[in-house]
Parts: structure tokens; sequence; C-alpha cells
């Protein structure tokens, strides 16, 4: 929630206008722009900063339709016709770029065609001024059999209806309706946005959704009227279904790790995870079951897992990259030191555990990191470490069918350099001069299907899958096993 200033509390400044815009997209709408110009509300008009008719390089008059009307209407109003057609979304980036070049505030999508109610444009922008959201979206779906009253084909308004169960279910969002193109933005949530990599055709209202949800800006939905005239509807219903719905598989994937990798050293906070079976819980049974000891925690993000080590009276030393936010108060102490020169002098030496997890794959050198660590043992030390396993069956299969590529996170995270077996490892472990006190295998982390949404039903699939997939790794841990955990003594 943006914070409110004092004066507007005390009454004694007024607050400043919002400079608001429309974006009208235009395409083949010679019969429509100047009736949907028309009617737009008096008040609206009169207080709007401005008004873009985008001709998509219609092959009608559409351009010609908009400057009579603007030779002959005091809205402030601007037609530009495309040389070549952009395509939906490409309209829309050329439009919301203006909107932002133009320092504007807020920015309203209305369709050329009159499809949408330009008399509820109000309603839509209202939230905005207030504050109360960075989206708003006119749903005709908000009203219980209204858009069947307005004309909506009983098969669209049925897809419409699934895809949005769908993509709200993928999602975690709860939106009536996905595929209204009816709506108004504030224009910095806009400019978050990567708006060029997104898609050209009828799709990037979807993206503009996943855009805004992954940055976690707040949108919100008024009624609006349904109609359905004789306009000419250009939308491949299939292949806008098939579009919208990889749209939102691949933003489910991106959220559970898998997709594309962003180039640059590793510098985010490293996902704590919970559960016993994760290679985080099997960690802190080790340490749960060690006297409360000063422990060194290499890579230790932003200290959440050594938090959870000092509840069993362990003193925690972190070590990493970067000073994420809170992790001096979940550490004794704090050292920020790049892994791949080894350990800094300041993180001291003779301790009874030193964690290594999920660090290892993220340095050049690790053997060089390793021994280093195992110089600064206790006599009675020990060393716990959690490596991924690359003979997974996950990157076997990204090899086999030549997509090899990094994730943002997982076996293939964008952050590692170095890939192990365990037989590589285990090499690595007698190299550096130490034995294996005990080993441990953990499985794919399926409670990854549950981030991002509060659905139920992954919430029990992922647990029955995970199950199953626990069974596989202790009958083929090396193809089945995610990780492999050790506890390390020297030799």
């Amino acid at each position: 929630m943006s914070a409110i200033r004092a004066a507007d509390v005390t009454g004694t400044a007024e607050p400043a206008r919002r400079r608001v815009g429309v974006l009208v997209v235009a395409y083949n709408a010679a019969g429509t722009l100047a009736e949907t110009l028309s009617r737009l509300p008096e008040r609206f008009a009169e207080t709007v900063d401005h008004v873009l008719v985008c001709d998509d390089a219609s092959s009608d008059d559409t351009y010609e339709v908009g400057l009579r009307f603007q030779s002959g209407s005091t809205l402030p109003l601007t037609v530009v016709r495309h040389q070549e057609n952009l395509g939906y979304g490409g309209n829309q980036k050329a439009g919301y770029a203006w909107a932002i070049e133009h320092g504007l505030d807020i920015v309203v999508l209305l369709h050329g065609d009159g499809q949408y109610a330009p008399e509820r444009i109000e309603d839509l922008v209202a939230p905005l001024v207030s504050g109360e959201a960075d989206a708003v979206f006119g749903s005709r779906m908000l009203e219980r059999g209204r858009a069947r009253e307005g004309g909506m084909p009983l098969y669209k308004l049925v897809g419409n209806k699934i895809l949005t169960r769908f993509q709200n279910r993928l999602t975690g969002l709860q939106l009536s309706e996905w595929h209204s193109g009816y709506r108004a933005y504030r224009v910095d949530a806009l400019a978050d946005l990567d708006l060029a990599s997104y898609s050209d055709n009828f799709d990037f209202d979807t993206e503009i959704i996943l855009g805004l949800h992954g940055q976690g800006k707040t949108i919100a939905e008024v009624p609006i009227p349904t109609y359905y005239g004789d306009e000419i509807c250009y939308v491949n219903g299939l292949k806008y279904a098939k579009d919208v719905t990889a749209d939102v598989v691949r933003f489910r994937m991106r959220r559970m790790g898998f997709g594309e990798s962003q180039a640059g050293p590793d510098v985010e906070a490293y996902e704590l995870k919970p559960s016993e079976h994760s290679s985080h819980g099997v960690l802190l049974r080790w340490l749960s079951g060690v006297r409360p000891s000063r422990v060194l925690d290499v890579g230790c993000s932003d200290g959440q897992f050594a938090a959870l080590a000092g509840e069993f009276g362990h003193r925690v030393t972190g070590v990493d990259l970067v000073k994420h936010v809170g992790v001096a108060a979940r550490v004794e102490h704090f050292v920020e030191a790049d892994l791949n020169d080894g350990l800094p002098a300041e993180a001291g030496d003779d301790y009874r555990v030193v964690v290594a997890g999920d660090v290892l794959e993220h340095v050049v050198d690790p053997r060089h990191l390793l021994t280093d660590i195992a110089g600064r043992l206790a006599d009675d030390g020990e060393v716990f470490v959690s490596i991924p396993n690359f003979a997974h069956w996950y990157p076997r299969a990204r090899v086999v069918s030549g997509r090899f590529d990094y994730d943002q996170r997982g076996l293939l995270d964008h952050g590692h350099v170095r890939f192990f077996t365990r037989r590589s490892f285990e090499k690595l472990i007698e190299q550096c001069g130490l034995r294996i006190v005990e080993r441990e295998t953990v499985g794919s982390p399926f409670d990854v299907l549950e981030r991002g949404t509060a659905n139920d039903r992954l919430a029990r699939a992922a647990g029955r899958i995970g199950v199953v997939d626990r069974a596989a790794t202790r009958v083929w841990p090396t193809l089945f096993g995610y990780q492999f955990l050790y506890r390390l003594a020297r030799a």
C-alpha cells in the first residue's frame, strides 16, 4: 500500500491531479470508431489529459474517420496510423510506450470497435486514482447472467470460464475473467514490465496479467456490460486458447524454478526448504543431534537456515557473497566474501560443524573450497554437505533431448558452475582428505508444485507424487535422487 502524505491527511494540501490518458486500439473500425469516441462521458472528456487512437494499418478508412472526428471535436485527440500491422499486442506496446514517454499517470485501454462501454470508463479509473490498485479490469463475469444477456455466444462464455478457471488455478489469482480487453493501468506499473518481450498477438493481455502478478502488483475488477454487435472478430479462438494456456504454464514452471535462466552471478536469497524430506530438513536433523557448538554456515544466504540451527543452541557464523536483508539478525556473526577465493580469515576456525548446503556447485574450484573447509574443523569436527545430482533423470532427459540449458532454480540452477554425480563427488571427498561418516539421498522437492498457489488439490497431488518419488529414490538413488547429503570427517 502506498504511503499517505501527511499534508493529505491534515487536509492542508490537495492531492495532485492524475494525468489520465486513453489508448484506443483500432483495426478496420471505420464503422464504429467515431461512435465509440462520442460515447465517452462528457465529464471524463473534459478532464482527460489525452486520447491516442492507434490505427493498426487498417485496410479500411479507420484513420480518416479518426482525423475527421478530431477536426470536429474538443477532445484532446491524436490519431496515428502504423505503416505495418503490429498485431494486437504490438499496437498496445506502441501505445504504452507513448503513455510512458508523455508522463501519464494512468492509461485506459479502449477498443475502437465499441465492444466495451466507454460510458463506464470512470469506473475503471477510480481505483487507480485512489491508490487501491495498480491495474483495473472491466469484467463481464462479475454479474451473473449479464454476459449472455449482452449477447455473448454460449461457446465463448463456456470457453472464457474454462480458461479463466484454469489460469486462476495455475497462478493463484482469483479473477472473474482473464479475457476482457477493457483495462486501466498505472503507467508506472507498466514501466516495471518488460513489455518489449511480450507477445504481439492476442495473448498479450494474458502476459500483462502474469507480469503484474509476478511483480506483486494489485489487480482489481469492476463490472461492465457485455455488448456483441456485428463487429468482425479477428481472434482465432483455438490458437488464442493454446497461446494463453502456454503462457500460464510457462509462468507456473518459472515459479517452480524451471525455464529461462538469468545471466550474471547468483545473488538471490536461497529459498529455505523446510520439509523433513528436503536437504535442509536432513541437515537440520543432523544438527539437532550435535551438542550446542560453534557452527559455520558456508553460503548462508539470508540466514533462515542458520536461525533454525540457532534454535538448537548452536552459535552460527555465516559467510556469503551478498549480505541479504535480515541475515545479521539471524546469525551470530556474518562475513561477506566471494567463496571462489576460499574462506576468508575472518570466518575463523575450530568449528564443531561446517555446513556447506547447496554451495560447492556454485564455485569454480570446489576442491579448493572443500579443502579449506576441512582445515577449519575442530579435532572432532564434521562437514555437512548437500550437492545436486546431475545424474538425476531430469538433467539426463534434458541432455538426451538436446535441450540442455540452465533453469532459474533446481538442479540446473543458473548459478551452478560445477556438476556432480555421486561417484564424482565421493572421489572429490577423498581428494580433500575427508571420509564419509553418513550419507543420505533426498528425492525431488515436489512441494514446489504448491509455489504461487493456494490450491489444496495441487497440495494433495504433490504429497502423493512425493511419496512415489521417495520410494523410487530408495530403489535407484543415482537416477531418482535429487540431492546427495554427506556427513564428513577428517580421514
